[in-house]
């Protein structure tokens, strides 16, 4: 018999914290310490009560919430997104508890619960986030509302409403940070400069889009704060002249973030922010359209410090291009060229040889091994990428095995690799993957129709896979169960050729598995569904087709009961 009850708490704490930052299986602490309890004492359950700061509530969670609400004393995060109940009647409820909630998620709701978040702040005044995304209908005087019930509030998420009611409102929140009113229709040039005026700790600010927002009011709001560090905002006219009139007064000396989506810009606007000289770290164009590679260059020899480039969708770059504009991105971590699909492996291997720092590629629907094998490797000789963790290189048809071999070989300690949709990769090429890239985490091979995945060596770190609309079996996947014995999460969507027996191989020996989704797989019944929640204590969601005669109520609340969400 171990004893540990001689322990202090703190050494508890410090052990359990450990646990849930560095130990791959992520189990729950509370199961983790039930287990422990016939070992230590009830000191530990105690201990990982405390421990436990977020709370996620789900319709079945209702009969239940006041005795995890006395049980997790310490919650600081509620995220309410996914009830679908009496929201005003539940915010009151949890009001009734002392507890000291810094951040409340509200999202996908019809309006906004006034009732229940004039009675939850009079109790609970520590929020300081608030997120109420995705809301049928927003009020203006909504704003008003939570600015008075919530004074502290350092970010305010109230994007993608679906209908927004017009009307003048004053926000005064003196401690924002941090805003985004994404597509609130009734948002103008005047409410953009009461808000910076007000809001004198903003830094981010993020309007995509917002129709009655001109690049002429966004450029008068700039100069009232100067302290704004990121902003993110767009309208459907894309009118370029604004900008070509009013770029010359965005001054601030303090923005380091810059995201413009689906707008028409213009070389003009790229060339006048260069004038000015920012601090840019970072700079998104995400399917902009309008200017060339000449504006891209005239930016990049100013700003010679971003970390993080988003050109998706430039469909005039070149190899060449990209050739000359790594001499200026030596300091790059990020870069998305999704959708330029004229760049080939040339760009690609120019990428990692000019930009050491570059950890993240994201090169999806472009021509990666299109030119011969041969070339590829005279541009490989010269790399070694181990700062490279995630790669994504989905929709890219002429990727084909001798490259993935290739691209192990040189990415050591890649932790990331999506190549779905990847037609030419088959089986042999992610086996000679896998055995070379020992520390790969995340791999989705959805949609590569050839592909089964039968390997017969270890890979213990892979905690993601994704293998939908494959060819896998059953026999590939009591393989794959042995082999990845640390899955977390497994993807099995809509394949055809898996029935109960390979699914039970997964449950039986993948025991830290969390997550499984076999929806869409014709021979395995929803039925089993019973049987993998009591087998696996581990798990957290299935994802599975309709059960024969339906989950009652009865047996969802089982299930939640065991900690694992049925859908």
């Amino acid at each position: 018999m171990i004893s540990g009850s001689y322990l202090p708490d703190e050494c508890w704490e410090c052990v359990f914290k450990f646990l849930k930052d560095n130990n791959r299986c992520l189990k729950s602490l509370s199961i983790v310490s039930k287990q422990l309890l016939s070992i230590v004492s009830k000191q530990l359950l105690s201990i990982t009560n405390r421990l436990r700061f977020s709370l996620t509530v789900y319709d079945p969670t209702l009969p239940f919430l006041p005795t995890l609400l006395r049980r997790f004393t310490n919650l600081t995060s509620l995220d309410l997104s996914c009830f679908n109940g009496k929201l005003n009647k539940l915010l009151c409820q949890i009001s009734r508890f002392p507890l000291k909630l810094t951040s409340l998620n509200l999202s996908n709701k019809c309006i906004i619960p006034t009732i229940g978040l004039q009675t939850f702040s009079k109790k609970i005044t520590t929020l300081t986030s608030l997120t109420c995304s995705k809301m049928q209908y927003i009020n203006s005087s909504d704003l008003v509302l939570i600015s008075h019930c919530f004074p502290l509030l350092e970010v305010l998420d109230l994007n993608y409403p679906t209908q927004c009611y017009h009307g003048a409102v004053e926000l005064s929140l003196s401690k924002l940070r941090k805003i985004n009113l994404s597509y609130h229709s009734y948002i103008d040039d005047e409410f953009i400069l009461h808000l910076f005026e007000s809001c004198k700790l903003l830094e981010e600010a993020i309007m995509l889009p917002c129709v009655d927002i001109t690049f002429v009011g966004i450029a008068n709001a700039l100069r009232e704060r100067p302290t704004l560090r990121s902003v993110s905002f767009s309208n459907t006219f894309g009118r370029v002249d604004w900008w070509r009139r009013q770029s010359t007064y965005i001054t601030s000396q303090f923005i380091s973030s810059f995201d413009l989506l689906s707008l028409n810009i213009s070389d003009e606007l790229l060339s006048s922010i260069a004038y000015q000289c920012l601090p840019l770290t970072r700079l998104v164009l995400q399917d902009c359209t309008g200017y060339s590679y000449s504006g891209i260059l005239s930016l990049l020899s100013k700003c010679q410090h971003f970390q993080h480039l988003d050109l998706q969708n430039a469909v005039f770059l070149k190899d060449d291009h990209v050739v000359e504009m790594s001499s200026f991105l030596v300091d790059l971590e990020s870069i998305n060229l999704t959708h330029c699909s004229m760049l080939t492996e040339s760009a690609f291997f120019v990428l990692l040889k000019n930009c050491p720092s570059l950890s993240e590629i994201k090169m999806e629907h472009t021509c990666i091994g299109k030119k011969s094998l041969e070339s590829s490797k005279s541009l490989m000789d010269f790399v070694a990428c181990p700062q490279l963790k995630y790669l994504r290189l989905a929709h890219n048809p002429w990727l084909f095995d001798e490259y993935i071999t290739m691209l192990a070989s040189i990415f050591s300690n890649l932790q990331l690799l999506d190549l779905s949709n990847c037609c030419r990769i088959s089986e042999e090429g992610i086996v000679q993957f896998l055995r070379i890239c020992c520390n790969i985490r995340h791999l989705n091979l959805s949609q590569c129709s050839t592909v089964k995945l039968e390997m017969n060596f270890e890979v213990p770190k892979l905690e993601v896979l994704n293998l939908s609309q494959t060819i896998v079996d059953d026999e590939a996947l009591y393989m794959i169960s042995k082999s990845c014995c640390g899955l977390l999460k497994l993807s099995l969507k809509n394949c055809n050729d898996i029935t109960k027996k390979g699914v039970k191989h997964v449950v039986e020996n993948c025991t830290q598995l969390r997550k499984i989704n076999f929806y869409g797989c014709q021979k395995v019944h929803a039925d089993f569904v019973s049987s993998m929640v009591s087998s696996r204590p581990s798990l957290r969601k299935i994802t599975a087709p309709p059960a024969r005669n339906g989950f009652g109520k009865r047996k969802i609340n089982y299930f939640l009961r065991r900690g694992c969400l049925v859908l």
